[in-house]
């Protein structure tokens, strides 16, 4: 496989291993439309950063858990102003690649500065994903093939999904080609745990179908035949703007439907059984390679008027699919007006001047993401910038009923004068007249980066208190999220695996595991994880009871 090299690629290929784990202190919480001092445990988190250093901090609770990454980094177009997306010239920035990359970074070019940038960000990115997990990153011509190559590496080139092409605009402007769309490529963690097909129910001819279907049933509630007659002029006038519903020609009290030739067995033999026409009495015709469904499903599916006959027994059985059901396909090119995202932060924020040039529109995330996510599912974004997509999450729950959470990372100060009122904004409602946008039930918590864990002389910084320190050293052990056990014991973490951890630690005093210390265990296990500051105990003692020890803080795990 091809791999892409640059200027400072060898100071930076394992960097997010050196990158300082940091504590998230809690800021305040936002609860339906009220700030509080508590934190509100709602799962959704907005904070502010470096995101470098934030997804670091992210790890003990959420590697692997991540169901979704979407990301809006700097296109590197030349331009200034990095929160515009633009240039790899943010002071932040210039002084971590002065740092990392050395005196090497003097004649970085651009492109080097800006995949020196992404590189050990989409490293840790990676890390956070579930193993079904998917990650756009929106993108355009200036960094699309250097971005493709890089996650070939880091993913693997199997792992592509997909590249969708968003026509955002128009261009009229004399030049050699009009460049009129930006790109969203798509990889998966591990492409065998996805989904062979995805499908949304969010569309909106879909959405405009069910409402005549439901006008029509109001006005002929108890006359099916002329429901059928009068849908049927409608649809004829209005079938070359259904697309992809120019089928659905039929209509009963569930709903506007069409017929599915999909109770066929593709490819191979399927089920062979008789079903009998209800007027003709006679078995219908058998699809070529038989039935898709055993005879027990079928029955059901007759048995719930699922089912569409012909007008005798030579007509091949069909699937009624209501257009509620129908679940669209997510395409290979969206066409949607990019300026959209700059009139929903206008009427959000009402003052005369835009607060964030070239926001992304919230429609184009909800469409993607109505496609990969569902209820529960955590999505991050860390460049959340105007927080687009928290906007189109809460949208999309709205929308079906779910419960999708989301993590928003932002480097830049408007992290919670924009970003998270912008969220705020959404939850209680905005704009006026017309285009008054009801509130949406939302909570979350904001975060500030805090300080690290170590020192710079490898100690334990005592600052960040010891909750932090024990979730740390939890998380280095097992991968899971820290959680308090027994009371009882007061230096015990937890359980895992069959062994018992625990973190013997004073703040102003020496510890020593020792026999006094281990007649006061409580918990029983197979093997024992014992963290302290020194060690008495004879080896076949602990060979014995099956103890390893562990020295605060040398053998603490860095990741």
């Amino acid at each position: 496989m091809p791999t892409l090299n640059w200027i400072g690629k060898d100071k930076v290929i394992n960097h997010h291993m050196d990158v300082p784990y940091r504590i998230l202190e809690h800021s305040y919480g936002f609860d339906n439309g009220k700030q509080t001092k508590k934190e509100t445990n709602s799962g959704n988190k907005i904070i502010h950063g470096d995101n470098l250093e934030a997804l670091k901090a992210l790890l003990p609770e959420y590697e692997g858990k991540v169901k979704c990454i979407y990301i809006d980094p700097p296109y590197n177009t030349g331009k200034d102003e990095w929160k515009y997306s633009d240039k790899v010239d943010h002071p932040k920035i210039k002084e971590w690649l002065n740092k990392v990359v050395g005196k090497e970074g003097e004649d970085l070019s651009r492109h080097d500065k800006w995949l020196c940038m992404m590189f050990p960000r989409i490293k840790l990115l990676y890390k956070l994903l579930d193993k079904d997990g998917i990650i756009f990153i929106s993108i355009d011509n200036n960094e699309l093939y250097n971005l493709k190559l890089v996650l070939d590496e880091i993913f693997g080139a199997s792992n592509f999904v997909g590249n969708i092409i968003w026509k955002n605009a128009t261009d009229n402007n004399p030049t050699q080609i009009a460049d009129e769309h930006e790109y969203l490529l798509c990889y998966s963690k591990s492409k065998k745990w996805i989904e062979s097909e995805w499908k949304s129910p969010n569309l909106d001819v879909k959405d405009k179908l069910l409402e005549v279907g439901q006008d029509f049933i109001n006005k002929f509630p108890n006359d099916i035949e002329t429901l059928q007659k009068e849908y049927t002029k409608w649809f004829s006038k209005n079938k070359a703007y259904l697309w992809p519903f120019d089928r659905y020609k039929y209509i009963d009290y569930g709903g506007i439907y069409t017929g599915s030739q999909s109770v066929h067995n593709p490819g191979k033999e399927g089920y062979r059984y008789d079903i009998i026409h209800p007027i003709t009495k006679k078995p219908c015709k058998e699809p070529l390679m038989g039935y898709r469904f055993p005879e027990d499903t079928m029955t059901n599916l007759l048995d719930s008027k699922k089912i569409l006959f012909g007008d005798d027994e030579s007509k091949i059985i069909e699937l009624k699919l209501y257009a509620h059901e129908y679940r669209a396909k997510l395409p290979s090119v969206i066409e949607l007006d990019g300026r959209k995202g700059a009139y929903t932060l206008k009427d959000i924020f009402t003052q005369a001047k835009t607060p964030f040039k070239n926001p992304k529109t919230t429609e184009l995330l909800e469409e993607i993401l109505s496609f990969v996510t569902k209820d529960n599912d955590i999505i991050l974004d860390s460049f959340a910038g105007s927080g687009t997509s928290a906007h189109a999450i809460l949208n999309l729950n709205k929308q079906d009923s779910c419960n999708r959470k989301y993590i928003l990372i932002e480097m830049e100060n408007y992290a919670d004068s924009l970003t998270a009122q912008r969220i705020k904004n959404v939850t209680t409602g905005y704009g006026k007249g017309n285009k008054k946008v009801d509130g949406i039930e939302n909570s979350f918590d904001f975060y500030e980066l805090g300080k690290p864990l170590f020192l710079d002389n490898e100690m334990l910084n005592e600052e960040v208190g010891l909750d932090k320190i024990r979730e740390y050293v939890w998380f280095s052990e097992t991968r899971k999220p820290y959680e308090k056990v027994n009371e009882k014991e007061e230096h015990l973490l937890g359980v895992a695996n069959s062994s018992a951890f625990y973190f013997y630690y004073y703040k102003d005093e020496l510890t020593t595991l020792d026999d006094s210390f281990l007649r006061k265990l409580k918990t029983k296990a197979e093997q024992y994880i014992i963290y302290a500051d020194n060690c008495v105990l004879d080896n076949s003692l602990m060979q014995k009871y099956h103890i390893t020890f562990k020295k605060i803080p040398r053998d603490i795990t860095r990741f």
